[in-house]
């Protein structure tokens, strides 16, 4: 049985963790509300805009595919993962690394083996993990420090452009999207080329666009400005997540440290209740050896 001393500095420690635990979950849930509140309202906005550029990109003939949608032979990747700054959000980090891993072995490889995978982590959590095993680019790392989308745009564009110029055939995005304060997916999104969705030619007809100056212009408007929302989109789902995976994290670990106290106030209680017992034989024999 521990000693009183060590029990005591035990229940000390547990109880100035619990203390640290309740306080960071307060903090998440009051960043939460923020944080959920921008990525509910982007919601509709992006979603929107997305539908028009579906319906509008389905009913151009194939000469006027726009350069972001153009499907080539995938020799380089670059991949962009979403974590977080910091750790204690539960499984929120792990997920999507191992989302990332899943993604390279069943379709990048061969590619990986070659060194034709790249990666552009934000988020240290994320970095700090692949860079033992990649080389990737960590300029973005603390966009989370400021999350506004002025500071998101210039990375959207920089992404969009290597796309463009050919240095990346392909991008995905690997983010967790926020569904409850309990509840975060993790998502592995194509972001270039746009997946254009199949429109069946009814749907296509009935809709009654007015076009000014013209289809193919609004498109080649409407495409990087989608491309640009979607992407701070993720970034928003990812940061509501954070706050929301790290609440529930430290609400769990209040809860065991409050169950600990109670086991070791008890142990302590009890190493108490023996010490006292042991110090009242040895006195009552004691008094026997005088009276002998």
């Amino acid at each position: 049985m521990p000693s009183l001393k060590e029990v005591r500095n035990r229940i000390t420690s547990v109880n100035s963790t619990q203390q640290i635990t309740k306080a960071m979950k307060m903090v998440s849930a009051a960043k939460l509300r923020r944080a959920q509140d921008l990525a509910l309202k982007i919601r509709p906005y992006a979603d929107k805009l997305n539908g028009i550029l579906q319906n509008i990109s389905a009913s151009l003939d194939e000469n006027s595919n726009s350069v972001y949608a153009e499907v080539r032979p995938v020799k380089r990747v670059l991949i962009v993962v979403i974590t977080s700054d910091r750790g204690l959000a539960g499984a929120f980090n792990n997920n999507i690394l191992k989302a990332t891993n899943a993604l390279i072995q069943d379709k990048y490889s061969a590619l990986a083996a070659a060194g034709n995978v790249d990666f552009i982590c934000i988020g240290k959590k994320g970095a700090e993990i692949l860079a033992k095993r990649y080389t990737i680019n960590s300029d973005y790392v603390s966009l989370f420090h400021e999350l506004k989308f002025d500071r998101v745009k210039p990375l959207a564009e920089t992404i969009m452009n290597g796309f463009i110029e050919g240095t990346y055939d392909q991008v995905d995005v690997l983010y967790n999207e926020f569904k409850n304060v309990v509840t975060q997916i993790p998502k592995t999104v194509q972001f270039l080329p746009i997946p254009i969705s199949d429109v069946t030619s009814e749907s296509t007809t009935s809709l009654d666009y007015i076009f000014e100056p013209s289809k193919e212009a609004i498109v080649e408007e409407l495409i990087p400005k989608s491309l640009k929302i979607a992407f701070y989109k993720f970034l928003l789902e990812s940061n509501a997540s954070e706050h929301a995976a790290r609440m529930s994290a430290m609400d769990k670990a209040t809860d065991n440290a409050k169950e600990l106290l109670k086991e070791l106030k008890l142990t302590y209680n009890r190493s108490r209740q023996a010490a006292i017992t042991k110090e009242i034989l040895e006195i009552v024999g004691g008094a026997e050896a005088l009276n002998s």
